[in-house]
């Protein structure tokens, strides 16, 4: 037998040339505000993007970057799947190079689907219901048995089967197939009642006019006619007094061809018709008035079948160890990882191993008071992001990009460094990390900064600064000089003109709470992540008994209802005395003035661009060569107001277009009105022709509340106005607040910036901990009060922002 032979490894004298590949080098890009810029971002490290809100992070990371690099990965499927995916366009820039496949975790909020859960959402429950086909007593059938998501059925039939040469033989089969859905709510856990006392008066007849529902006109051959012209109902007898049969047609019959006046029409009972002509439809999509009588007329209630569970009685019967599927999905995450641990059964061995690790990631990553059965649409921008965060914690994949969109939204000051532990061990199993972060804690990890600015919009675009955090702090930039501000506690606060009683609130987490909220001051309403504080909030004030009566706005990140059409002009009603005032200046009629309307551009119908669907590839949007994307036809751009044609006060930011209407021949004072609100909540950089769909979450909610600071309401509720803001615009919210409160407002903030902490009259802090740990009240008080007694998580950490 031969010796093996052995030899010494030589270093080698150069070093590899697959190493020298460890920079992402962006060249030129000019992706919406870029001025073609260039930069080079160090792979296999954690970098920052910084800047005011509206410099261009988000064009540089998620639409050059991570947009490009989807771009690549989808050309290398075949031309076939290509048309089933996602198809972006290639980003305007020059040269990308050394791009590894990006995973982008950005702070969009799950669908509102009624079937969609925490479960469904990540691998949790697709793993449970395994774990009960397998484990569970009694057996009942295959994973689909357990899922709320599939019905059961039962079908047979015969069919015939061709042999060839005439020869045919029929073939009998039966097909069963067991869900775990609940038949009554159809997997939803709740069911929906109408209230007919809504609907119609039933002291009137119909030819009284007995119909209350809004746009039902008493002449009107489509809705009220057809039902007293039907012949199914005695129009002039009381709806009270109708008998058990012309009840069941009035309300529940089947479509039914009839004829009124010669006309041929189609009778429905009046619950299908309400349901299909309002209930099919998106509420927030409704006008203001049909909203109001969908949400009076329309209860949910808890399906009593199955107990809101969703799940059928048989998937409910089987269990393991005395816990059913139902019982596991409502407990919180960390209980369940718990019970999930003292399962030891040989046969599931990967599988226990599987979902023991994600349910240890839920929990690591600060969401172990969620329960599997939550509703994804309940969950707020910073938790959505964090359960998309689940599926990466454990994942094996190295030298992978990872893109976080302001991965602290959300999170309570002690909750920031576990998600800096995480963005840091994402960094160190080998894996490229960009962050666009506004918070100095996240800023302060970083292995290498970039800095956008140094103003939004078109002033905004450029880099200002590259380097390392302590080159930030003296680089002179916008985000250097304000790295360190810390808002000061007040001397003193302002005295409360009322109470906002609420009396045992309980909705989720909540422990029968009793609180009273002080009018006429601002509020702060802080504590953790799932310390019950939008339970509160939400759920017993906004949706209280006191809500309308005290005038409640209430103003959240969620998405504006509205096309690439809509943009702010439009949404703030900024549009209507701008069209006005070119009109009258003119001596034409406004509708000119819209692109929506008469003054439209007859070739791209006001949209300013051709759209051309290029199947799977990505479809290109070319500027209109008619209106050369200025959305008018060239008649209406002849007429002008202050020198300025319509296209050109559109393609105005906010701020030049205050000026512009504020005085001189352009003046119109109910324009200006409105810019001067959006420029009060930072939106000046923001030009009125914006689409709405290129917005953020806090841009999203700082042109609500411009728009609603117009309105009547006296109490007005915000759901983290920081969301989104840089440093520098803290302030300049804090001074709205202030504003807001000054001009006889009450303002309820849900935050947890201690910058906004230390500027309020009146702290209450939620805790002390998340799911049922929390739920309670832990401190009311001012600010001083909570920084000198210490007494809550959030007290210690406002102590140490405040020097105190």
């Amino acid at each position: 037998m031969s010796k093996a032979r052995t030899t010494a490894a030589t270093p080698s004298a150069a070093p590899h040339a697959a190493d020298s590949h460890d920079l992402i080098r962006v060249h030129g890009a000019r992706e919406n505000n870029l001025k073609d810029i260039s930069i080079e971002i160090p792979k296999r490290r954690l970098t920052v993007f910084t800047g005011v809100s509206g410099s261009g992070k988000s064009s540089l990371v998620f639409n050059t970057i991570a947009a490009e690099s989807q771009r690549m990965i989808n050309e290398t499927y075949s031309a076939f799947l290509q048309g089933f995916m996602p198809t972006p366009a290639r980003p305007d820039v020059d040269v990308l190079d050394g791009l590894t496949t990006v995973i982008t975790v950005d702070q969009q909020r799950m669908g509102a689907d009624p079937r969609s859960t925490v479960g469904t959402a990540t691998d949790a429950n697709a793993m449970l219901r395994i774990l009960f086909s397998r484990l569970g007593k009694p057996y009942i059938g295959s994973s689909a048995a357990f899922s709320f998501n599939v019905a059961s059925i039962q079908a047979s039939g015969a069919f015939k089967v061709d042999r060839g040469a005439d020869k045919t033989r029929t073939v009998k089969r039966t097909f069963t197939r067991t869900g775990g859905m609940c038949t009554r709510c159809e997997g939803r856990g709740t069911v929906s009642d109408i209230d007919l006392s809504q609907l119609y008066d039933d002291n009137k007849s119909l030819a009284e006019g007995a119909f209350t529902i809004p746009g039902w006109k008493s002449d009107s051959i489509w809705t009220v006619r057809v039902y007293a012209e039907s012949g199914f109902l005695d129009p002039h007898k009381p709806i009270r007094k109708f008998t058990k049969r012309e009840m069941q047609d009035f309300l529940y019959r089947e479509p039914t061809k009839v004829k009124v006046e010669g006309v041929n029409l189609t009778y429905e009972g009046l619950i299908p018709k309400i349901q299909k002509s309002f209930l099919s439809k998106d509420k927030e999509a409704m006008q203001p008035h049909i909203r109001a009588f969908v949400e009076r007329a329309v209860t949910f209630t808890t399906c009593p079948e199955c107990d809101g569970t969703r799940l059928s009685e048989a998937a409910r019967s089987s269990k393991i160890k005395g816990i059913s599927i139902a019982d596991a999905c409502a407990m919180e995450i960390r209980d369940l990882a718990e019970w999930v641990r003292g399962l030891d059964d040989p046969s599931v061995a990967p599988l226990l191993t599987a979902l023991r690790q994600t349910l240890d990631s839920f929990v690591e990553i600060g969401l172990g008071y969620l329960a599997l059965d939550r509703p994804a649409g309940s969950l707020s921008g910073g938790e959505a992001q964090r359960v998309k965060m689940v599926r990466h914690l454990g994942s094996a994949l190295t030298d992978v990009t990872y893109v976080f969109d302001e991965p602290t939204i959300g999170l309570h000051p002690h909750d920031i460094q576990r998600m800096n532990n995480l963005l840091l061990r994402l960094r160190d199993k080998g894996n490229t990390v960009l962050v666009v972060e506004h918070k100095p804690e996240t800023i302060a990890i970083a292995d290498h900064v970039v800095d956008l600015g140094p103003g939004a919009g078109t002033a905004g675009g450029t880099v200002c600064f590259e380097g390392t955090v302590e080159g930030l702090r003296t680089g002179g930039t916008v985000t250097g000089r304000h790295f360190d501000d810390r808002a000061a506690l007040k001397e003193t606060v302002r005295k409360p003109t009322g109470t906002l009683e609420i009396r045992g609130a309980s909705a989720n987490n909540l422990r029968d709470v009793d609180v009273d909220i002080p009018l006429g001051v601002l509020t702060v309403v802080t504590g953790v992540a799932g310390s019950g504080k939008s339970s509160l909030v939400h759920g017993s004030l906004v949706k209280g008994p006191a809500a309308a009566d005290e005038g409640v706005v209430a103003i959240d990140q969620g998405a504006i209802r509205g096309s690439r059409r809509s943009n702010p002009a439009t949404y703030t009603g900024l549009l209507d005395p701008i069209r006005k005032a070119f009109a009258k200046a003119n001596g034409v009629k406004p509708a000119l003035f819209s692109a929506n309307s008469e003054g439209a551009c007859p070739n791209c119908n006001g949209a300013g661009v051709i759209y051309t669907d290029l199947a799977m590839m990505a479809g290109i949007a070319t500027p209109c060569e008619e209106c050369e994307g200025k959305r008018f036809e060239a008649s209406v751009l002849e007429y002008r107001l202050g020198g300025r044609d319509i296209s050109e006060v559109l393609a105005m930011p906010v701020t030049e277009a205050a000026e512009f209407f504020g005085a001189g021949e352009a003046r119109t004072p109910a324009a200006h009105k409105i810019l001067e609100r959006l420029a009060d909540v930072g939106l000046g950089y923001l030009t009125l022709g914006q689409p709405l769909t290129t917005l953020s979450g806090g841009e999203r909610q700082r042109l609500k509340l411009a728009t609603h600071m117009g309105e009547k309401g006296g109490v007005y509720v915000l759901d983290e106005p920081t969301t989104g803001l840089h440093l520098a615009d803290v302030e300049q919210l804090l001074g709205l607040l202030d504003r807001l409160v000054e001009s006889g407002k009450s303002v309820i903030v849900v935050e947890h910036h201690q910058a906004v902490m230390a500027h309020a009259d009146w702290i209450i802090d939620l805790g002390p901990g998340a799911g049922h740990d929390g739920g309670r009240i832990v401190f009311e008080g001012t600010p001083a009060d909570l920084v000198t007694t210490r007494s809550t998580l959030t007290g210690e950490h406002l102590a140490e922002y405040v020097g105190g």
